[in-house]
C-alpha cells in the first residue's frame, strides 16, 4: 500500500518506496553518486565547495547548499550562453565570440550586473 502511494506521489524509485516508518519520502535531489550513469550536477561539487570555502565570510556550507549553488551556476551559464548564441546567430555565425557575450549582457536586463566585467 505504501509502495503504491509512493509510486503515485513520485517517480516510484526504490529509494522513495523504502521510506522507513510509513513516512512519505519527500522528493529531494540526491548527490550525483546515487545513480552511476546519471549526474544531477554537471559541475564538480568538490570544486564548487572549494570556491564557497574560499569566501572568508562562509564558515559552514552544507552539501545541499553546495548542490543548489552548483545547479544555479549551471542554469546561469546555460542562460547567458543561449542568449549569446542568439547574438552570434544574428551575426550569421555559429561560434560564440566575446562580443556576443557583451551584446547579450547589454540586451538582457537580468545581466545588467555584469556590465563592464569583461573589460
Amino acid at each position: 500500500m505504501a509502495a503504491a502511494a509512493a509510486a503515485a506521489a513520485g517517480s516510484g524509485t526504490p529509494r522513495e518506496e523504502e521510506a522507513s516508518g510509513g513516512e512519505a519520502a519527500a522528493p529531494q535531489a540526491q548527490a550525483p553518486t546515487s545513480a552511476p550513469g546519471a549526474r544531477l550536477s554537471r559541475l564538480p561539487l568538490a570544486r564548487v565547495k572549494a570556491l564557497v570555502k574560499a569566501d572568508p565570510d562562509v564558515t559552514l556550507a552544507g552539501q545541499e547548499a553546495i548542490f543548489i549553488l552548483a545547479r544555479a551556476a549551471e542554469l546561469f551559464v546555460e542562460t547567458i550562453a543561449k542568449d549569446a548564441y542568439c547574438c552570434a546567430q544574428q551575426g550569421k555565425r555559429k561560434t560564440l565570440q566575446r562580443r556576443d557575450l557583451d551584446n547579450a549582457i547589454e540586451a538582457v536586463d537580468e545581466f545588467a550586473f555584469l556590465e563592464g566585467t569583461l573589460d
